[in-house]
């Protein structure tokens, strides 16, 4: 990350906001936007991307302040990722107009090389809501599938919930600066999330929500995903703002079916216009992409414990907010050949095979970084990581923080 561009991409910030395609505009056609910074009034008239006002705001803005800024974000351990970033997300840039800076708390996961789906809906979600939202983003985790959402009540926090029981990856994308106190009753929830994922936004520290914040970060809720998933959502709701964001970027848009409720009035009126594939569980989103992220047949997940989920907070409800916990995986019978004897420390004799029989043979008791494993194998990540949900849901190797394996 160049940190001294991210000075120069929060001055430009400061004059012409958020949600601006200018700044894709002006990246392409400075190597380096700092060039933009130093020719001055004349160039940033020549370059034809700015408007005499803009111009004139720029003149006056406080580079000092921008400065401020990125030293305190760099206090707060807050990461800048900016436009010109060898980190920022393809899948992002391309979109109309991608964020000048992304303010990241944990660590933003290679959404371009992974399939990455988000799950969306009502603040006022239902039980059926919410128990769907826990069970799809548990279940798409357990596929190696990351998450994103928006961190809001309801179907949001049922989502990323269900992504973190399941030791999965989770992108919580804000409205507000990431330090603001929005909604307390997800805030060991959202940090949580920043262990093994991140809790990302376009806002600097301390901005404040606004109404006008979340249209705008839908879209980029949209753009970090190949897939958008809505969850009980009413005629007026802003899901369906991403969901519109998403058919406007080629994304897969997939929706729940749902009973004649209003809260899925707007759902079941993607569903029934064409424009969003019907959808009863993770599955039909698993099988919407073999062929591209899964080659074998899709494997039923296991059962999943909802014991958590009258804790998740949804609006009107006033519940205590409780981290959820991850499940005790079900134990599975051994065959003759699964039986070993405990005291050589030998693998067991499995009837895995592929991937997964080579990241099994590979492990040992000392834990490996997922990174490693595949650098080391020539494999790629998302088949890395759907082999080892398949060697930990049969107990052969477990997960530790920090996204390390060994084996049991």
């Amino acid at each position: 990350m160049k940190l001294s561009n991210a000075v120069y991409w929060i001055w430009l910030s400061q004059v012409l906001g958020y949600n601006n395609p200018k700044y894709k505009q002006l990246n392409e056609l400075y190597d380096d936007i700092s060039e933009f910074y130093a020719r001055g009034e004349k160039e940033w008239r020549l370059s034809g991307v700015l408007r005499n006002s803009e111009i004139y705001d720029l003149k006056k803005a406080s580079f000092s302040d921008a400065e401020k800024l990125v030293e305190r974000c760099e206090k707060m351990g807050y990461k800048l990722l900016c436009l010109d970033d060898r980190e920022y997300p393809d899948c992002l840039y391309n979109i109309y107009a991608p964020p000048a800076v992304l303010y990241v708390e944990g660590y933003l996961p290679d959404v371009d090389n992974v399939l990455t789906i988000a799950i969306v809906g009502t603040r006022k979600a239902s039980h059926y809501g919410v128990s769907n939202s826990y069970k799809i983003g548990y279940s798409l985790s357990k596929y190696g599938i990351y998450t994103v959402s928006g961190g809001a009540l309801g179907v949001d926090c049922a989502s990323h919930r269900g992504t973190l029981a399941a030791g999965g990856i989770t992108v919580c994308v804000l409205g507000c600066g990431i330090n603001y106190r929005y909604l307390m009753e997800n805030a060991g929830m959202r940090k949580a999330i920043t262990q093994n994922g991140a809790v990302i936004s376009e806002y600097p520290p301390d901005t404040p929500p606004k109404p006008y914040h979340f249209p705008a970060r839908n879209r980029i809720i949209a753009g970090l995903s190949q897939g958008v998933v809505i969850i009980e959502s009413g005629k007026s709701s802003g899901s369906l703002i991403t969901a519109d964001f998403a058919l406007d970027m080629g994304r897969e848009l997939f929706a729940l079916l749902g009973n004649n409720s209003a809260n899925n009035e707007g759902s079941n009126d993607r569903i029934k216009e064409g424009t969003a594939i019907p959808i009863t569980d993770f599955m039909d989103i698993i099988i919407a992409f073999r062929g591209k992220y899964f080659q074998d047949e899709p494997k039923e997940s296991e059962d999943i414990s909802l014991a958590d989920i009258e804790e998740i907070p949804v609006k009107g409800k006033h519940r205590t907010s409780k981290q959820v916990k991850k499940p005790a995986p079900k134990k599975h019978a051994q065959t003759i050949d699964d039986i070993i004897d405990e005291d050589d420390g030998r693998k067991r004799d499995v009837t895995v095979t592929g991937d997964a029989k080579r990241i099994y043979e590979y492990l040992t008791a000392e834990p490996v970084h997922v990174d490693k494993i595949c650098s080391d194998l020539g494999i790629p990540i998302f088949k890395v990581l759907a082999a080892l949900t398949t060697l930990e849901l049969r107990q052969l190797v477990k997960s530790e923080p920090g996204r390390y394996f060994s084996i049991i």
